[in-house]
């Protein structure tokens, strides 16, 4: 696969393949699945031609980089679909909820009554996913999986949270499989349908384990600096 910028369209076509390959297998549609094109760290450039490609679903990781490319972005394609995939710091709430159409990591208790606090003075509500450290690992956000039902019942019921589903980022030295086995059957149990798990190396797997959504940049744009490169 070219990671040459003049064939991001080519790459996101390929990707598209894999996924209507990896769904057939496990007896799924592939329009189940979302891919969601992780353009942390690109130029608005390299967006405009997985624009052009007719793409509308993106990722980005930090709010304030994201602030300088999509306004601009999402004037001239204003059914894209932005998520945040990277950590939300309480200080910028505010602006997430005004940019970002989903925010895929609430990760703890704080954030999540910032949230709601936020959204009941913005009245902008986003999708939002649970952001789940499945390796438990001491360096990586997200919720325990010894605590994720307590947090979903008060992100549902206690704050109105819009939670539609789980996130997670396996541990890069254990098999992805175990982790999106173990985010679907969390998910399952609380009665949540949104699975964003899979990014470039393991999306095909992440797929046939019900992901709803997968996270790819490295495969559509290419190498860029490597800043959380966890997070793709």
């Amino acid at each position: 696969m070219s990671h040459d910028a003049h064939d991001i369209a080519e790459n996101i076509a390929h990707i598209h393949a894999e996924i209507r390959a990896a769904a057939e297998a496990g007896g799924r549609s592939a329009t189940d699945v979302t891919l969601v094109a992780v353009s942390k760290t690109h130029e608005a450039s390299r967006i405009q031609q997985a624009i052009d490609a007719g793409h509308r679903v993106f990722g980005e990781n930090r709010v304030q980089e994201a602030e300088g490319k999509w306004p601009s972005l999402k004037e001239g394609a204003p059914d894209a679909t932005l998520h945040l995939i990277g950590p939300l710091q309480g200080n910028k709430v505010k602006p997430a909820l005004a940019l970002f159409d989903v925010i895929e990591t609430v990760d703890r208790p704080k954030l999540a009554r910032r949230l709601a606090s936020m959204m009941d003075e913005t009245g902008h509500r986003p999708d939002m996913f649970i952001q789940v450290n499945t390796g438990e690992e001491p360096q990586k956000a997200g919720i325990l999986p010894a605590d994720l039902d307590g947090f979903v019942v008060e992100c549902q019921d206690s704050l109105a949270l819009p939670i539609v589903g789980l996130m997670c980022i396996p541990p890069v030295d254990e098999e992805p499989s175990l982790h999106f086995a173990l985010l679907r059957e969390m998910a399952h149990r609380n009665g949540l349908t949104g699975l964003s798990m899979g990014m470039s190396a393991d999306f095909a797997v992440a797929v046939r384990f019900g992901a709803t959504h997968v996270r790819v940049g490295t495969a559509i744009f290419g190498a860029r600096a490597p800043i959380n490169i966890t997070q793709d």
